[in-house]
């Protein structure tokens, strides 16, 4: 099969890789009909490389058509169409029926001391082939699958079940926005774009995303979020305390996580571990790396006393600084994490699959292209070009 390989820092590729098979008779094979990329799917491609090898295969949000099924598969049949969370779990431990399925106990990757095995990202989380490619071997297959409907409706409807919608709902469960309180989401990528018509939809009051790139800040406006750019203002923290009665948010989602503009310092560190021999880079990063941490210390500073920040932007620092003074000073409640998909799944399967499209998830993917075309699809994706927002690949389209 075709399937999109990391090949080193800032470089992918499309390649020949054997076929997915059933391995345990909990696993399942599905031959995958779209398949997107995610802004953590970025952090691979320029910052963590040194915990990937040559040739593996990336993606994590994936959905597809049932191919093969193991003996142990529940209800999953042959010809179900289904959408894969990104995370892999039993749904049968303790932490499983607590509603943390990142946590699995059955898939954690103790030799690495992190939790559930995830789909396509790194040796951390279990190196488990991913799902930018023409098929996918889905492992604990009798829980992890969602079905949804075969009713001819677009992929884009329910293939973000497997990753954006469940972290921006849990993004704003976290937040814990008051009924028609106010919040902040900062960075309108694919994540803050769902976090933020989620929290009105769940009822906010006033919803303000932040981002440097206009056509995030137009494609937010179009669901009702009041928008700022952050260059356009002589002071942010003025700028939403003149929105909020002088007080702040109730709640700020920072939806951008460890690579965040305005860290000069952090980023040249990173990319000078980034090219350092794996051997040095690995144990440098586990131990001593430091994030790119102004959208962090940016939401510390806009949330109102006694207000909550959600973490949903990836980070990955093992010696990050923290405000610790401002933190305890002004009372925070900080909550942060994986999305555990499935403990979300009955609040927004109902929403996606409603045809008025409440949550606008048919106004999400920018960019639909081959999965030959991957490569350049990163590197737009990256650099923010063509007004990219998000990449849904094609693993059988052709390239002409």
């Amino acid at each position: 099969m075709r399937a999109l390989t990391w090949q080193g820092r800032e470089h992918v590729s499309v390649e020949d890789v054997p076929d997915p098979r059933v391995e345990e008779p909990t696993d399942a094979v599905i031959r995958v009909t779209s398949t997107a990329i995610c802004g953590s799917d970025l952090h691979l491609y320029g910052v963590l490389g040194m915990f990937l090898d040559r040739g593996d295969v990336l993606g994590h949000e994936a959905m597809g058509v049932v191919e093969e099924v193991g003996s142990a598969t529940g209800d999953l049949k042959v010809g179900d169409r289904v959408v894969v969370p990104f995370n892999i779990a039993c749904g049968r431990c303790w932490m499983c029926r607590r509603g943390l399925q990142t946590q699995c106990e059955t898939t954690q990757v103790r030799s690495q001391d992190k939790g559930a095995a995830l789909f396509g990202y790194t040796k951390l989380y279990g190196q488990v082939p991913g799902g930018q490619a023409q098929y996918l071997r889905v492992p604990q297959a009798h829980y992890g699958p969602v079905v949804v409907p075969d009713d001819g409706s677009p992929d884009e409807r329910y293939l973000y079940l497997s990753d954006v919608v469940p972290t921006a709902w849990q993004a704003v469960e976290y937040a814990d926005v008051p009924e028609g309180g106010s919040v902040v989401v900062l960075g309108l990528g694919p994540i803050g774009q769902l976090s933020a018509r989620i929290a009105r939809h769940r009822g906010a009051g006033l919803v303000v995303g932040v981002d440097l790139v206009p056509e995030r800040r137009a494609m937010a406006e179009r669901h009702g979020v009041r928008t700022i750019d952050p260059t356009a203002v002589d002071d942010l923290h003025s700028a939403v305390r003149d929105l909020t009665g002088g007080r702040g948010p109730d709640s700020v989602i920072d939806a951008v996580g460890m690579e965040a503009h305005g860290s000069p310092i952090a980023e040249t560190t990173q990319k000078v571990v980034g090219m350092l021999p794996d051997a040095v880079a690995a144990p440098l990063t586990e131990r001593a790396a430091t994030d790119r941490l102004a959208a962090l210390y940016t939401a510390f500073a806009l949330v109102r006393r006694g207000g909550t920040v959600s973490l949903s932007g990836v980070y990955g620092g093992a010696k990050d600084p923290l405000p610790m003074m401002q933190m305890f000073d002004k009372q925070l409640t900080i909550r942060m994490g994986q999305a555990n998909v499935r403990r979300w799944t009955d609040d927004v399967l109902p929403l996606v699959q409603d045809a008025s499209d409440p949550l606008g998830v048919l106004d999400l993917r920018t960019h639909r292209v081959p999965l030959e075309k991957a490569p350049e699809a990163y590197r737009t994706f990256q650099r923010k070009e063509d007004g990219c927002i998000k990449v849904v690949l094609d693993p059988w389209a052709a390239t002409t």
